[in-house]
């Protein structure tokens, strides 16, 4: 664990190994601009190649076990960005993160589920993880997943 940075550190002290375990799909996992800002692709709760936290949010799947979905979804939007840029460190800060909860109709607390994604950035990030976000209830997400998580972030110069 010596030769991973402070970021990276952080991620696995939160029990997220850094490289990246996720099944590979046809997309790119990240897109950066002449900007600076990366683009990253959602991510589902895939933790290895096994999805959790599959189903409707709260029937199927407490706001607890999605809330931990969230945080697992944001693991797995920094290990893609990791193998992207090659470190965390060469992030400046997290800009935004949008949420998608597999809602039921009448559940209308998705901003607390993708709490479980803004407190994993921040641990990770500090201050640079303060972050605009928006939490979005949907009628379905791909595989069935409960939650994903996307995150637009700013590159150092």
């Amino acid at each position: 664990m010596s030769n991973l940075d402070q970021r990276e550190s952080l991620l696995e002290e939160r029990g997220y190994p850094v490289e990246r375990t996720t099944p590979e799909g046809t997309l790119v996992d990240a897109v950066v601009e002449d900007n600076g800002i990366l683009y990253a692709s959602g991510q589902v709760p895939f933790d290895g190649d096994q999805l959790k936290f599959v189903g409707k949010v709260p029937s199927q799947v407490s706001a607890d076990e999605a809330t931990q979905a969230a945080e697992l979804c944001a693991a797995n939007v920094l290990r893609a960005v990791r193998a992207h840029l090659g470190s965390l460190d060469k992030i400046e800060r997290v800009v935004r993160i949008t949420g998608y909860v597999n809602s039921d109709l009448d559940f209308t607390q998705q901003h607390l589920i993708i709490n479980g994604a803004s407190e994993l950035v921040r641990h990770v990030f500090g201050e640079a993880g303060r972050h605009a976000r928006t939490a979005l209830g949907m009628a379905q997400l791909p595989l069935g997943a409960s939650v994903e998580v996307e995150m637009i972030l700013r590159l150092r110069a």
